[in-house]
């Protein structure tokens, strides 16, 4: 298992971006205890339906806040007031910014030692995502949107759980340049190939005949900052979106997720359609999990032994490694790299398919 330091991304541990830390519907059975980039969260839901995040111990006396489910408080219904939280040890409240502001048997103004960490965290598209920065800076862009998701005729995804896997994102996001591996591994050897880098997104264009669907696929896929992967995929006539998340647990250790949306044909979708969209969601996440198996089962690619027809596995670490630097570097390296690259040996898409991304307005840049 290698770590950040030994791929040398560069001087923070962890990435800044948002990330996905549960689905929507998880915080329907009440508050949760996570752990991601190293440090243990409290999340829950308050009651205006806000989700909230939090470091997850009390200042008082180090209780995690959401980890247990046995004091009375909790299991009273009463730790939840508003978007605050009551620590189920002596009840102080924490309100959604992460300041204590009541003590049941304080009076006067609450100590603003007490205050912990308070993330920005949204629900986007049936996920809670968080903003993550190690330097503790606001949001620089926005989680990606899809426009198709407030279709009435969408079948929203419910997202595949795919767990903890040992082994550094970095080599996840190798596959936005992995060209070579798209024949051996997935069936799908590529026709045209390019990439593109605009600041924060980074974008894949290919096609060709896949094994799996028995048709010719054309793939527009791009991640939002290092966590979040949208792939609009077109075959036999059919269009949909396929997510992969991955977010650091700690340094070498990635959770992971999967899902697919697509529209269906009626309005709101009937059986048919979620049954049509459940089964494309299952034919991608056995696509998908052929890189999961390898990821699982190969020795860590510190450098990449590259030849010039692989594909540009130093730009995309490069792009990802803005992300473990400081803002201002990070601008430097986005200034470096903008633009579209090509493979040898593959031609590049046509111009329709290359702004046909942008005229969806798919990648929120």
């Amino acid at each position: 298992m290698a770590k950040a330091a030994e791929y040398g991304l560069g001087p923070q541990t962890f990435p800044r971006g948002w990330f996905i830390v549960a689905e929507k519907s998880e915080l329907d059975a009440g508050p949760m205890a996570v752990t991601f980039f190293g440090r243990d969260f409290a999340l829950y839901r308050g009651e205006s339906g806000r989700p909230v995040m939090l470091d997850a111990y009390c200042a008082h006396m180090g209780t995690h806040l959401t980890a247990g489910h046995s004091a009375m408080i909790v299991r009273n219904g009463k730790q939840i007031e508003g978007d605050s939280i009551r620590c189920p040890y002596h009840a102080w409240r924490y309100g959604p910014d992460g300041h204590v502001d009541d003590i049941p048997y304080h009076e006067g103004p609450c100590p603003k030692s007490a205050s912990i960490r308070s993330y920005p965290v949204r629900d986007v598209m049936g996920c809670v995502m968080m903003w993550f920065d190690p330097e503790g800076g606001e949001p620089e862009f926005e989680p990606p949107y899809l426009k198709m998701w407030d279709d009435p005729r969408c079948v929203h995804w419910k997202l595949d759980h795919l767990g903890q896997i040992n082994i550094h994102n970095i080599e996840v996001l190798d596959n936005m340049a992995d060209v070579r591996h798209l024949g051996p591994t997935h069936g799908a050897p590529c026709e045209y190939f390019e990439n593109e880098f605009r600041s924060h997104v980074v974008i894949q264009r290919q096609g060709g005949f896949i094994q799996h669907y028995k048709a010719h696929l054309d793939t527009v896929t791009w991640y939002t900052g290092p966590g979040l992967l949208l792939s609009k995929q077109t075959f036999g006539g059919v269009e949909m979106v396929e997510l992969i998340a991955n977010t650091p647990v700690d340094d070498g250790v990635t959770k992971a997720w999967h899902a697919v949306v697509m529209l269906g044909k009626n309005a709101p979708p009937s059986a048919e359609d979620i049954a049509t969209q459940r089964a494309a969601q299952a034919g991608a996440l056995e696509a998908f999990a052929t890189d999961f198996e390898i990821w699982k089962n190969k020795r860590a690619a510190i450098k990449v032994m590259q030849l010039k027809t692989d594909g540009p596995f130093n730009n995309v670490r490069k792009w990802v490694g803005q992300f473990y630097k400081s803002r201002e570097d990070a601008r430097k390296v986005q200034e470096e790299l903008n633009g579209v690259y090509a493979v040898q040996q593959f031609p590049q898409p046509s111009r329709e398919l290359r702004e046909k991304g942008y005229e969806d307005g798919l990648f929120g840049v």
